[in-house]
C-alpha cells in the first residue's frame, strides 16, 4: 500500500481561511498606524513653523503670513517628498499655520481619505479636521 505525502484540499482551505481572518484584523490597524505617522510629519513641520514665527515676532514685533519670510524650509505646495502642503495666514497680531493633505497628482498621495487640515495657533493650540488631530 502506497502512502501519499502532502496536504489535503481541506487542510489548504483551512489555512487560507485563517490567513484571511488574520489579514482582515491586521490591515485596519496597519492603516491607522501609517496615517498616524503621516500626521506626525505635519505636526513636526507645524512646530517648526511655530518656532520660526515666534522668532520672527521677536525680530519684527509682528507675525508674518509668508513662509518665505521664515528661516525654515517647508514645502508651500505639494511635492514628491511630503504628504502635506503648508501655509501661514493671519494678521500682524496672530497667525495660523495650516497643513493640508496632498490629494492631487503632486506629492505623496494618501491611501485613504482625501483631505485633512491641521491648524496651529501662536499659543500652540493644535486643531483641524476631527479624528485627524
Amino acid at each position: 500500500m502506497r502512502r501519499w505525502k502532502g496536504f489535503t484540499l481541506l487542510e489548504m482551505m483551512i489555512v487560507v481561511v485563517v490567513i484571511g481572518i488574520l489579514a482582515s484584523v491586521a490591515l485596519p490597524r496597519y492603516v491607522r498606524v501609517v496615517e498616524k505617522g503621516r500626521s506626525a510629519e505635519a505636526r513636526h513641520i507645524l512646530g517648526l513653523i511655530r518656532d520660526a514665527e515666534l522668532a520672527y515676532y521677536l525680530d519684527f514685533d509682528a507675525y508674518t503670513n509668508s513662509l518665505a519670510n521664515l528661516a525654515v524650509q517647508v514645502p508651500g505646495a505639494c511635492n514628491a517628498s511630503y504628504y502635506f502642503s503648508y501655509a501661514v495666514a493671519g494678521a500682524p497680531g496672530s497667525f495660523t499655520a495650516t497643513a493640508t493633505r496632498c490629494t492631487g497628482a503632486a506629492g505623496k498621495r494618501p491611501g485613504g481619505p482625501s483631505a485633512f487640515v491641521i491648524n496651529l495657533t501662536p499659543a500652540g493650540v493644535l486643531g483641524g479636521t476631527a479624528g485627524f488631530v
